[in-house]
């Protein structure tokens, strides 16, 4: 009788996990070239539309910078809580409050031209991302819960919150009975980079949002704190650091930063409140974290990549009447992939008889 183990490498080879993600995509291509063919479908012009005709315009380019965005923005947060081995799968709920916090700060006070809006609007976006955070950290914290399970139950209980003020206490009173709020006030939205494009200047807040997350990681003591803890539980105990620290620190840093998503979006491309807010960024972030390695850089890239399988999904489904799951297929094939290669990295097949 035989049995499969998998048997720990000594010294798996560093430059693998960079290489990783290149192996994971270019197998994902050929499977989803074999799915396009069962299709009908030429693989070669299909994964032309998919991946060039997107940035083929100026518009195009400015649609995927506009995507990846959010992706990148909720990326760092999630990252810098998985180093503490903090697993959030509530980014979407948070990036739902925190578009919930914004929205309501520019209805109410828009109109008005206020200069202060819109910084205000941000600051309440990542308290409202935060807020939301606080729930998961405090029952992880104070009974041991399960951040997995409490995050990702939190992600209906935001959605059924924004339905119920959308169509109820938010709705536009001139909306035709529509489930949205009115439109924001120009002071309470980013101003176009380009005119007649829909990027706008809360890029600038991604940017700066990556080189903090890089100081944080790279080049603090909290960060190292965490590192260690998510790494070596053991160790980072032995040493004094403080585990609840890093509970919170992690989960209320990827609500900040999944909330300022959230107002990013509202304040930007939509410019108002609706049922369905996000294409699921929350989640496709997640696949954005582990693509780019858990580090600030990475998921830059990590972000671009994922923001292109966006467009590229909407450009197949216009041109060729594919369903919008082809995304998600492919989205779910490389994250399969890019762990199957991980676990390789690590780890030895090994077949054994009994």
């Amino acid at each position: 009788m035989m049995r499969i183990v998998l048997e720990p490498r000594p010294s798996p080879l560093p430059f693998m996990r960079i290489v990783a993600p290149i192996i994971a995509l270019v197998l994902t291509v050929i499977v989803s070239s074999l799915l396009f063919l069962s299709l009908g479908l030429n693989p070669l012009s299909t994964l032309e539309i998919f991946f060039i005709e997107p940035l083929s315009t100026l518009n195009g380019v400015s649609e995927w910078l506009l995507k990846a965005s959010p992706l990148i923005l909720i990326g760092l947060g999630i990252t810098i809580g998985i180093r503490a081995n903090v697993w959030n799968i509530g980014a979407e709920g948070m990036f739902t409050v925190g578009a919930i916090a914004a929205g309501w700060l520019a209805i109410t006070f828009g109109g008005g031209n206020h200069i202060w809006l819109l910084p205000a609007m941000i600051l309440a976006g990542a308290l409202g991302g935060m807020a939301w955070a606080a729930i998961p950290a405090f029952l992880k914290v104070k009974a041991n819960a399960n951040e997995i399970l409490v995050t990702l139950m939190l992600n209906y209980v935001a959605a059924l919150i924004l339905s119920y003020l959308v169509n109820g206490p938010m709705q536009d009173p001139e909306g035709m009975n529509y489930p949205q709020t009115a439109a924001f006030d120009p002071s309470a939205m980013f101003p176009p980079l380009v005119e007649g494009m829909r990027i706008n200047g809360s890029i600038v807040i991604t940017v700066v949002a990556v080189i903090l997350a890089w100081l944080f990681l790279d080049r603090s003591f909290v960060g190292f704190q965490m590192s260690v803890g998510g790494a070596a539980p053991a160790a980072a105990r032995y040493a004094g650091f403080n585990q609840s620290r890093s509970i919170w620190v992690g989960l209320l840093v990827s609500g900040a930063t999944a909330g300022l998503a959230g107002m990013m979006e509202a304040a930007g491309p939509l410019g108002q409140l609706t049922p369905v807010l996000s294409p699921g960024y929350g989640f496709t972030a997640i696949i954005v974290a582990f693509v780019g390695r858990l580090t600030p850089i990475g998921v830059v890239f990590g972000g671009l990549l994922l923001s292109l399988l966006y467009l590229g999904g909407e450009a197949v489904q216009m041109s060729l009447s594919l369903p919008a799951s082809v995304t998600r297929t492919f989205q779910g094939t490389l994250l399969f992939f890019l762990l199957a290669a991980d676990v390789l990295i690590l780890y030895r097949i090994r077949i054994r008889r009994r």
